[in-house]
C-alpha cells in the first residue's frame, strides 16, 4: 500500500495554504481513517530510510483489516527533542516508538507513558531480550520489539588475502595484531585493518560492560585499557584517526562497504543495511560476522546492546488498539516480520533465529551464527534519571581523549570529577 505520514500531510497542507494566501482559523485537519476503522497514530523517525516500520504496520494492518496505522514521521536527528515537546504540549498520538532507554526513563518518570505491564505479562517477560530495561519498580511503561547488539563485521576476502584465519575466539589483544597486519597502503589508497566509530559506546559502552561497570558511578578507571587500545590503533594507522572521521562526518557504512576497513565493531542494526546494499548493487564485499572482541580468553563472550521499544502515550487517543499493537509487534508476527528485512526482534527463538539465517545474502557461516548467541548482553546505558546527563559529560571527554587534548588518565580523572559533581551532586 502506498502510506503518507502525518508530517508529510501537514507539509503540503502548510504549503497549500501559502499559495492560496488564506489560513483558517482552526488549522488543517488531521487525515482521517477510512470509514469503519480505527486510525492508529504511531511516531517513527525516518520512515522511508527505516524499513522495520513499514514491515512492521504493514503485516499489521494486514491482519487487522480495521486499522488503519498512520505514521508520525520525525527526522532521526531530532527525534528525541520532537517526542519530548509533544509529549509536554499534550500530544495524543497512540504510539510511542522509544528509541533509547534514556528518554524513555525521562517520559515514564515524568508521568507521560501508560503502565502496560498486563501486555509484558502476556508475552513473557523472560522471551523477550530486553525487558529488564524497562523495570521501573515493578512496572512497565513499553515493551521491546527489538533487540540490537554488537558485534564483529569483517571482510571475509581481505583476510583470505592476507593468510589470516576468520576472526574466532578474540581478545583485544589479539584483535589488534590482526588490525595492524591487515592494514597496507597501495597506489595511494589505504586499507584499514578495522575501523573505530566516533560514537563513544565503541569504547565506554563496551569497556563498562566487560568488566562488569556502571556508567552513572563516576569512577571511570574500567575505561582504561580500552582506551588504550582504541589510540594504539589509531596512532599505528590500522584504524581512522578520531579527527579525521568527526570532522569529515565519516559513515561507517562507506568505510565497510567500500573495502576501506578489514573488520568493524557495529551494531547488528546494519545488517540489514548491508544486505539491502548487497541487494542494490551497492558493495560487493564479502562479509561475515563474528563475536566482539574480548577482555578475557575464558570463551565467554559478553557485549552490549540496546532494545528498541513501543510504548502508549498517555493521552493515547485509541489507548487499547495501542496495547493490542505492541502485543503483537513484540510477539512473534511482529517478530517474524522485522526478521524478514534483516531486523533482529527481541523475541528470539529457534524458529525465529532460523528463518534469520535464511535470508538472501545473510552469512551462513559457523562463526556467524556463533555471534549470534553472545553469553550475555549489557546494556549499553543504564535506566537511570541520571542517565541523560552523565551521557553528555561523557560524550565530551571522550572526544576530547581521542582527539589528544586530554590523556586518558586525565580524561577519565575529569569524566569522574563531572560526573560526580553535576550529577551526582557530591
Amino acid at each position: 500500500m502506498k502510506r503518507t505520514t502525518l508530517a508529510a500531510i501537514a507539509l503540503a497542507v502548510t504549503a497549500g495554504l501559502g499559495l492560496t494566501g488564506c489560513a483558517g482559523a482552526a488549522g488543517p485537519a488531521e487525515p482521517q481513517a477510512a470509514e469503519g476503522k480505527t486510525r492508529l497514530t504511531v511516531s517513527v523517525w525516518n520512515y522511508e530510510g527505516t524499513p522495520e516500520f513499514k514491515a512492521l504496520f504493514d503485516s499489521y494492518e494486514a491482519a487487522n483489516p480495521t486499522v488503519d496505522i498512520e505514521p508520525v514521521d520525525i527526522l532521526a536527528d531530532d527525534y528525541p527533542q520532537k517526542v519530548t515537546t509533544m509529549l509536554a504540549g499534550g500530544d495524543t498520538t497512540d504510539v510511542l516508538t522509544m528509541k533509547n532507554v534514556i528518554d524513555y526513563s525521562r517520559y515514564a518518570n515524568n508521568g507521560q507513558l501508560q503502565e502496560i505491564n498486563s501486555v509484558v505479562d502476556k508475552l513473557g517477560k523472560d522471551n523477550l531480550a530486553g525487558t529488564d530495561a524497562f523495570n521501573i519498580d515493578g512496572k512497565y511503561y513499553a515493551a521491546p520489539y527489538r533487540q540490537d547488539f554488537w558485534l564483529l563485521y569483517y571482510n571475509k576476502d581481505l583476510f583470505k588475502a592476507a593468510g589470516i584465519e576468520d576472526p574466532k575466539d578474540l581478545t583485544w589483544e589479539k584483535y589488534t595484531e590482526i588490525a595492524k597486519k591487515l592494514s597496507t597502503e597501495a597506489g595511494g589508497k589505504k586499507t584499514y585493518g578495522t575501523y573505530h566509530h566516533i560514537w563513544r559506546s565503541t569504547v565506554q559502552a563496551i569497556a563498562a560492560a566487560q568488566n562488569g561497570a556502571d556508567q552513572n558511578s563516576g569512577d571511570y578507571g574500567f575505561m582504561e585499557d580500552q582506551y588504550n587500545t582504541a589510540l594504539d590503533l589509531q596512532k599505528s594507522g590500522a584504524t581512522l584517526d578520531f579527527g579525521t572521521a568527526k570532522s569529515q562526518k565519516t559513515s561507517y557504512r562507506t568505510m565497510f562497504e567500500s573495502g576501506q576497513a578489514a573488520m568493524m565493531p557495529m551494531g547488528t542494526w546494519y545488517i540489514a543495511g548491508i544486505l539491502q546494499a548487497k541487494k542494490d548493487g551497492k558493495t560487493n564485499v564479502n562479509w561475515g560476522l563474528a563475536p566482539m572482541p574480548q577482555k578475557n580468553d575464558d570463551g565467554k563472550v559478553t557485549t552490549f546492546g540496546s532494545p528498541t521499544a513501543f510504548a502508549v502515550n498517555k493521552n493515547a487517543t485509541h489507548s487499547d488498539e495501542a496495547k493490542k499493537f505492541i502485543e503483537w509487534a513484540a510477539g512473534e508476527e511482529g517478530a517474524k516480520a522485522i526478521s524478514k528485512i534483516g531486523v533482529v526482534p527481541a523475541l528470539q527463538n529457534d524458529s525465529i533465529t532460523a528463518e534469520y539465517f535464511k535470508l538472501d545474502g545473510m552469512p551462513t557461516d559457523d562463526l556467524s551464527k556463533k555471534a549470534f548467541t553472545p553469553d550475555t548482553t549489557e546494556l549499553e546505558m543504564p535506566v537511570s534519571d541520571k542517565s541523560a546527563a552523565t551521557d553528555k559529560i561523557l560524550n565530551q571527554e571522550h572526544d576530547l581523549i581521542m582527539v589528544g587534548e586530554r590523556s586518558v588518565s586525565d580524561g577519565i580523572a575529569e569524566m569522574g570529577k563531572r560526573v560526580t559533581s553535576e550529577v551526582l551532586g557530591k
